[in-house]
């Protein structure tokens, strides 16, 4: 409803749901690993599963003309960005702290829009998280598929509303 709730949701979101489980899919893929079903099984709701293969859809074909591994056509985005980065010799720590921060800008965009706030209390918010991506990519560095999961109910919950509404602002 603000910018104090969109900091304290995101933080969450980045920490302890969604984010967190993306960072280490990332991971996962950038490492070489056969993740793609596994990344499909910790989607919280339909429209986050389709959600993530038509980002990682999108983000295959943006990244072809630089040249891009073989990978199946249903690859989820967080394992499409990691193979690619791979591919290319992009630093998993990188990759992972852009990813994240990607992450979190996208979703402060939509608010912006939604809730609403102004430009600058969305730029606010990101600075802020800041130091939440940064400890997120570190606490995931050495983790693996036995560290997915997350606590954030009221997210995934919402997701699973959401797309059972009649009328929507956004997909996801």
């Amino acid at each position: 409803k603000d910018e104090t709730t969109l900091l304290h949701w995101l933080t969450d979101v980045l920490a302890h749901g969604s984010g967190r489980n993306d960072a280490i899919l990332l991971r996962l893929a950038h490492r070489g690993g056969d993740v793609a079903e596994l990344a499909l099984a910790t989607a919280a709701s339909q429209e986050r599963r389709d959600e993530s293969l038509n980002q990682g859809k999108a983000f295959m074909l943006a990244a072809a003309p630089w040249g891009t591994p073989s990978a199946p056509e249903d690859i989820p985005y967080p394992v499409a960005v990691g193979t690619v980065a791979a591919h290319h010799g992009i630093r998993e720590d990188d990759t992972v702290a852009a990813y994240l921060q990607g992450f979190a800008a996208n979703l402060i965009s939509a608010a912006v829009r939604l809730v609403p706030l102004g430009q600058t209390a969305g730029l606010r918010v990101l600075a802020v998280l800041e130091s939440t991506i940064v400890a997120t990519a570190e606490a995931t560095r050495d983790a693996n598929e036995d560290d997915l999961g997350g606590c954030a109910f009221r997210s995934d919950l919402a997701a699973m509303h959401h797309e059972t509404q009649y009328t929507r602002l956004f997909r996801s």
